[in-house]
């Protein structure tokens, strides 16, 4: 029996040929496979990516159904979430040099055993401490689901167009997110919230199938862990998930309410520097300092974080403008219908127009988008739907997934050259971006939204005077409203005063709202002329080089 498990776990037995060696220790060999193999490849490669991407989504989607099955406020149905970003953010740290020294075959199969068994764990959970640790453990199984489905992914398409796999396999996890609302009213109805670990559990079991029955080629393995590799995970890992919380409840207990928010910083600034030191003194860092600290790579950091920052308008602006008017998953249908199909245009089309010499370009074309969609929402008033946001949102979902492929790329390449052995910096770097840059940009949006929630309120109570006959109209109207059911004059006053209160509110809702949008729009538009500035000065230098050579 342990025989026959330690052959199934094994990788197979593989002479390459020259063209077949993988580029990458851990990474499978570039074969060329049957066209029916390749179909199978990319159906397993969309499996993963949706299984992967509904991992946090379903949640995200669903979190006020949540909060009221599992009896949870507001501060505690954020940890679930939160926490999976906590653990998913810096694992990859390891996952890649798991794979380097074990091989692919071991690592798919343990990795998606574990998030089968996390995944069932779920429905067998009520109490909240074991939820936290559930979903932390799912956040880690998590991230090799995601590396599976861009292995999968690079089978699936000829050599040529490896790059244009890599560009698909990094998009397919985004579509997860308006699938999942597209889903889950469906899914409550069968069993409320258990449904929805069930359908997780079921891609799970359907991937980890997938996996056992079509293989990946072999790769080729080599000593890769370091005792100070654990000790910068620690340091690192533990950093990244004290911003993470930080990040994820913040907006929620308040910044200068929760003591532990200031505890939390204290703890993770020192033990991210100290893992910064300790590899920057390294013969053979986990993180290469002096690389991610060059002009390009910074630059590269600052317009990434930027983008996800403007491209929370989606999942958190629209979204709430559309809840605070009373709208929820059940009646947004077509909405989160075109949003997945803008979504999924949006891989196709970084796919198709990849060109490796321009990846900037369709980076600054996504943030140009944004910046248009988000100035034309900033418009809305109470009586705006979802259909006045169908074009603006489309255009958001579209530059979501457009601009992400040519980013994993300009840092990927950037990477290659200055050796292999930066793979697993970027790798880091890139995932932290992802992960802590929509954390913060769901933060600062949230936050600033409730700062001029407030502002806008104070504003048009100080405009509500009771002896204006129009507001006496509207307080007599909202009590005439409840006349049948209140009989007692006083009462009645009462409850259109009320009434009056609610509709304040929501008008400050929607006024706080717009300010988000145009927040977005400004943040946007200043990093698309950063970004057009950036490319010109890189154009006009080509043109002196070449000049000066041609001179000479």
């Amino acid at each position: 029996m342990i025989a026959r498990l330690r052959r199934f776990l094994s990788e197979e037995d593989w002479t390459f040929a020259p063209q077949e060696v993988p580029v990458l220790p851990g990474s499978p060999g570039t074969v060329e496979h049957r066209t029916r193999h390749r179909i199978a490849y990319g159906v397993i490669a969309v499996l993963l990516g949706l299984t992967g991407g509904f991992g946090n989504a379903l949640i995200s989607a669903n979190t006020y159904t949540l909060q009221g099955a599992l009896g949870l406020d507001p501060a505690e149905i954020a940890w679930l979430p939160t926490v999976y970003v906590m653990t998913n953010v810096s694992i990859n740290l390891l996952l890649i040099k798991f794979r380097a020294q074990f091989g692919l075959r071991p690592f798919a199969m343990i990795f998606l055993g574990l998030y089968v068994l996390f995944t069932l764990g779920h429905l067998f959970v009520r109490e909240f401490d074991t939820a936290i640790l559930v979903r932390a453990a799912s956040g880690m199984a998590g991230a090799a689901v995601s590396s599976l489905c861009l292995y999968y992914m690079m089978q699936a398409l000829p050599t040529k167009w490896r790059l244009k796999a890599v560009v698909v396999g990094i998009g397919i996890p985004q579509c997860a997110t308006p699938l999942a609302r597209l889903f889950s009213p469906d899914l409550l109805a069968m069993s409320q919230w258990r449904t929805l670990y069930l359908f997780e559990l079921g891609l799970a079991l359907l991937s980890l199938a997938a996996v056992a029955l079509l293989r990946l080629p072999p790769t080729t393995r080599s000593k890769a862990f370091e005792p100070l590799d654990f000790v910068t995970f620690v340091l690192f890992a533990g950093a990244m998930a004290l911003f993470a919380a930080v990040l994820g409840e913040g907006r929620i207990v308040w910044w200068a309410n929760a003591r532990w928010i200031g505890w939390a910083l204290i703890a993770a600034i020192p033990m991210l520097a100290a893992a910064l030191a300790i590899e920057h003194h390294r013969v053979n860092p986990l993180l290469n300092t002096r690389w991610l600290g060059s002009a390009d790579i910074v630059r590269f950091t600052v317009v990434t974080i930027m983008a996800r920052i403007v491209l929370s308008e989606q999942t958190y602006a629209a979204v709430g403008l559309l809840t605070v008017l009373g709208q929820n998953n059940d009646q947004l249908i077509t909405f989160f219908s075109i949003i997945f199909l803008a979504s999924f245009a949006g891989v196709v089309m970084s796919a198709v127009t990849l060109d490796v010499e321009r990846l900037a370009h369709p980076i600054m074309l996504a943030i140009g988008l944004v910046a248009i969609a988000a100035y034309a929402d900033s418009h809305a008033t109470s009586l705006t739907r979802a259909p006045q946001l169908y074009a603006s949102q489309a255009l958001i979902a579209f530059a979501a997934t457009y601009f992400l492929g040519p980013a994993l790329l300009f840092g990927m390449t950037r990477a290659l050259k200055a050796g292999s052995g930066h793979i697993i910096s970027f790798i880091a770097l890139f995932g932290m971006i992802n992960s802590i840059g929509g954390l913060a940009g769901t933060a600062l949006l949230g936050s600033y939204q409730q700062i001029r929630e407030k502002a806008n309120s104070a504003a048009l109570v100080q405009g509500i005077d009771p002896t204006d006959p129009i507001v006496t109209q509207r307080l007599q109207a909202g009590g005439a409203a409840v006349a049948r059911v209140v009989g007692d004059p006083g009462l009645r006053s009462a409850e259109g005063a009320a009434i009056l209160s609610q509709t304040a509110t929501r008008e400050a809702n929607v006024l706080a709202y717009d300010d988000v949008f145009r927040l977005i729009a400004l943040l946007a538009a200043l990093t698309f002329c950063y970004l057009l500035f950036l490319i010109i000065r890189r154009a006009h230098r080509e043109r002196r080089a070449a000049s000066s050579q041609s001179a000479a």
